[in-house]
């Protein structure tokens, strides 16, 4: 396994410790996500940045931040997101062109770059450059990283190693908080150490990553589609194991990834990322359907109110009578539930599935921003007709609701948008559709970036009842039109996905008619089953072709649109 290097870490581990080695690299990128986005909140709170930005000023009694131009406060913040739709479709293409591990790299170097620059800024127009710059080098890293994650990992723990690393990600969010906190001391906050130390220290987990990720396995499904195949066979041998029970389930797999690279090869010859998005030449693949489920599922997490929270809290905490000081305690402990939080994910997402999951978090998520709307608004009420003690238990009833909002947000809505791309695209294309997932998060998280200042300005705390309301919206959309991937292959997406509607139960319909009327294709899989029984049934169609090709042909034309040419 020369090509893999001697000093791979699959020579020395193997199994569970070698998948859990390969998610603590994926959740060095996820924790550098989290904390470049909970950096900014810090960043935009420091005198030093403020005058040097131009953008306002800090208030000398108060020492709360003034802002006089929005749109420029704004705009540096939100350029950020254009350089990950950016990045993502860049790390998309180079990921299955050149592989994971390259790609990675390429991301680790591109964000160093981007933060360097951002520690370095003299005034606002190398800022909007350089944010731009670094959220090309995140978008890279994003589209890439939960793609290389799930395909070394089983079907049975797909969910519950993503949902681990995006726990990771929340740390990075309270690291960059309780770090600008503490920074927010020295010289009275009026220093550039407290904005440009937090930007700069970035850059450590990266080159972690940069340094580590040359020693590790690349994704073996994308070494069987670039002919790599004895070492992809090693590399699923080491993962799987190949003694005792776990003899064969390598050989299935493997057998299995290399039947479907063949077959999608075939029936999908334009990949680009156009004729992803609108589905041509793909067949009964339906890419197409695939890039906007996963566009507009994050799109929707944006919507269910996390961002709103972002911004409103501190008002919120504000009208329970906390000061400044005592407001920045809360939403730090705030951040710190948030984290704890998402380790319910890990023990529920491959129990329950990814819709009810999605189902459990929308509800709870849209009661407790109705409730905390409410809340404010009694504050806020109580607050003018000068009872303080009312408005101060109105406030924090508020904030007591926006903690189960987060609460319940980390638990379900913050993961499943990220793993549901990375598991339902096709091998030769799984890279960009992750991509296209990517897309989603930065028109959501940049839309919402611009539009929640001016809702809150507008119409004030009835802004979380329209986050409320999106939450019930979603119900009838994930019911309707996504189907469940939760103990299911990656090989068994396509055949998920070959109905010709776009409604989940013609797919379930569809998938359990196939696999009734030709068995051969892929046996349903359930935790705790051996891999060797699941996930041998297309390779089963592929030996049983050679016997009797009539029948199956017929069957591979029935999933894929056309038979493969021998």
């Amino acid at each position: 396994m020369e090509k893999q290097g001697r000093w791979n870490v699959a020579h020395v581990l193997e199994k569970r410790k070698l998948l859990i080695a390969i998610n603590c690299i994926a959740a060095l990128s996820i924790f550098f996500f989290g904390y470049d986005q909970g950096m900014m909140g810090g960043v935009n709170n420091a005198r030093n940045y403020i005058d040097l930005m131009g953008f306002g000023y800090v208030d000398p009694v108060t020492g709360d931040p003034i802002v006089t131009n929005s749109l420029l406060q704004g705009g540096i913040v939100s350029v950020y997101y254009l350089g990950t739709l950016f990045g993502c479709l860049l790390g998309g293409w180079v990921g299955d062109k050149v592989g994971r591990i390259k790609t990675i790299a390429l991301g680790s170097v591109w964000a160093i770059v981007g933060a360097s620059l951002q520690c370095s800024a003299q005034n606002h127009d190398w800022m909007i450059c350089a944010r731009a710059v670094n959220g090309i080098g995140t978008g890279i890293l994003n589209a890439i990283v939960p793609v290389w994650a799930t395909e070394t990992s089983e079907h049975t723990s797909r969910g519950q190693f993503i949902a681990i690393e995006f726990t990771l990600n929340i740390f990075g969010v309270v690291v960059a908080y309780w770090l600008e906190f503490g920074l927010s001391y020295i010289n009275g906050g009026r220093s550039a150490i407290r904005w440009r130390f937090p930007i700069a220290f970035q850059i450590i987990p990266l080159l972690i990553l940069l340094s580590a990720v040359w020693f590790f396995p690349e994704s073996p499904r994308w070494l069987v589609k670039a002919g790599r195949h004895e070492e992809a066979r090693y590399i699923l041998g080491r993962l799987r194991g190949e003694t005792g029970d776990d003899e064969g389930k390598a050989e299935a797999e493997f057998q299995d990834i290399k039947n479907i690279v063949q077959l999608e090869s075939e029936t999908s010859q334009k990949n680009s990322y156009f004729h992803m998005l609108f589905s041509i030449g793909s067949g009964k693949l339906h890419t197409g359907r695939r890039v906007q489920l996963v566009i507009w599922l994050q799109i929707l997490q944006e919507w269910v109110g996390i961002a709103g929270v972002t911004i409103y809290a501190p008002t919120i905490f504000r009208i329970a009578g906390f000061d400044s000081q005592k407001s920045q305690w809360i939403s730090g402990l705030n951040n710190i539930f948030y984290m704890f939080s998402t380790l319910i994910c890990v023990f529920t997402l491959d129990r329950i599935g990814r819709r009810w999951t999605l189902y459990w978090g929308a509800v709870g998520q849209g009661i407790a921003m109705f409730l905390a709307g409410g809340m404010a608004r009694g504050g806020l009420n109580a607050k003018a007709a000068g009872d303080d003690s009312a408005a101060a238990a109105y406030g924090a009833a508020a904030a007591a609701f926006v903690y189960i909002f987060t609460f319940v947000f980390g638990a379900t809505w913050l993961t499943v948008p990220w793993l549901y791309p990375a598991e339902i695209f096709p091998l030769e294309v799984r890279a960009k559709g992750n991509a296209w997932g990517v897309v989603g998060w930065s028109i959501g998280n940049g839309w919402l970036t611009l539009l929640c200042p001016v809702m809150f300005n507008a119409i004030g705390e009835k802004t979380l009842y329209i986050f409320g309301a999106s939450n019930f919206i979603t119900l009838p959309m994930v019911w309707a039109l996504y189907p469940e991937s939760n103990q299911r292959t990656l090989e068994e997406m396509d055949l998920l996905f070959a109905a010709d509607t776009p409604w989940v139960w013609d797919a379930e319909k569809h998938f359990a008619k196939l696999t009734e009327q030709h068995p051969e294709l892929v046996s349903a899989a359930r935790k705790g089953s051996s891999v060797v029984d699941p996930e041998s049934g297309v390779g089963d169609i592929y030996e049983s072709l050679r016997r009797s090709p009539e029948p199956n042909t017929r069957a591979l034309t029935a999933v894929h649109g056309m038979p493969p040419n021998y």
